[in-house]
């Protein structure tokens, strides 16, 4: 199992309320442990310049943050990302990456749809929507990560699936957490993807505090290729053990890459009333009434995409010392400036308010 531990707070919070199911863990990682920031929202569109690149508009709609150079097509070298990019909805200013995932829907028991908002973090709450990116370095604060390098890309997870991924790796590198108390009731320093707090797929009960989805990426590369036909063939998970735990890479996948973690807070409070919650028609029992842009509803299909955008050296310093939540070494925007930063959508279509299907008739 991934061994990511989850932090309440700007620091770790012990002996809030009433908890149950395992203690923090002991001696846990803190917020100097990792390189934690908010991205705001950039675009949320029918573009994927990844996986169908060029391809306008693309199947399913995304929630995209970080670098202004997002375009449907955006081919390394003729993208010079870091060169085109004039802002970023990351609060560090030198990382003009791209980072996206599909966008959540909620389905009504009249069949219409409405997509559901992302909320800021905690201690990130002044972000406008998007997510909470993590880079992690092994906590030993002695064993080295190489940076990615220009052009590097990945993908992790599979949209087509509707059923646990095959891949145990994968599998395991997705998490969903449901908020029945404010930000709880798992205890802060909890780890991600307990089954005592976590699910692989779409919680079956109401979460009116929010649903919390994460995603790490592998972190070991073949160290010469910045791509892969399927996006993935590149890089791999440790052949044992965790990243944290300085689990050994494969002899195909030498290099050890920082841990890329994805976290979207989704704004599940409006929805929590199970009376308009879908009903099986077979057996006349409520479904869970979330659905994901390709439509998927059942999880199992969360995926997240990565475009290296940072400039210069400036992750490689910033993983060489360590770096926490405060990063001395690189350049830092607020909150709201960095939520000032957007793109307009390259099709414009309906995708706010009720809708009578998802967008690009996915389903």
């Amino acid at each position: 199992m991934l061994r990511f531990i989850h932090i309440v707070g700007a620091t770790a919070v012990f002996g809030v309320g009433q908890q149950t199911g395992p203690p923090p863990i002991p001696n846990g990682p803190s917020f100097n442990d990792f390189l934690r920031f908010s991205c705001s929202e950039l675009s949320v569109q029918r573009i994927d310049p990844l996986v169908t690149p060029g391809m306008v508009p693309s199947p399913h709609l995304h929630q995209i943050v970080g670098g202004n150079a997002l375009a449907p097509r955006m081919d390394h070298p003729e993208l010079n990302i870091t060169a085109t990019a004039t802002c970023t909805t990351c609060t560090f200013t030198e990382d003009l990456s791209n980072y996206w995932t599909a966008t959540l829907f909620f389905r009504h028991r009249n069949g219409s749809y409405h997509k559901v908002p992302l909320m800021g973090n905690l201690g990130l709450e002044g972000q406008r929507g998007g997510m909470t990116v993590y880079y992690t370095a092994p906590y030993d604060k002695k064993t080295k990560v190489t940076a990615f390098k220009p052009g590097f890309r990945m993908l992790v997870g599979d949209p087509t699936l509707r059923a646990p991924n095959p891949n145990e790796n994968e599998f395991k590198s997705i998490a969903f957490r449901c908020f029945t108390t404010p930000w709880g009731p798992a205890p802060a320093n909890s780890e991600i993807g307990s089954p005592i707090w976590d699910t692989r797929s779409f919680p079956s009960t109401p979460c009116p505090y929010g649903l919390r989805i994460n995603n790490f990426f592998p972190t070991c590369w073949d160290g010469v290729n910045i791509d892969s036909p399927d996006h993935k063939s590149h890089v791999a998970f440790p052949v044992n053990g965790t990243f944290e735990t300085g689990g050994a890479c494969p002899d195909s996948h030498p290099v050890k890459l920082p841990q890329v973690l994805y976290e979207t807070i989704w704004d599940t409070s409006g929805f929590s009333d199970t009376s308009v919650w879908p009903v099986d028609e077979a057996t006349g029992e409520v479904k869970q009434p979330f659905v994901l842009s390709m439509g998927d509803d059942t999880g199992f299909g969360w995926h997240g995409d990565y475009m290296f955008g940072w400039e210069g050296d400036s992750l490689q310093r910033a993983m060489d010392g360590f770096c926490g939540v405060d990063c001395p070494v690189l350049k830092k925007q607020s909150i709201s400036q960095a939520n000032k930063c957007f793109k307009e959508a390259v099709i414009k279509e309906e995708i706010d308010g009720w809708l009578d299907a998802l967008p690009g008739g996915m389903s």
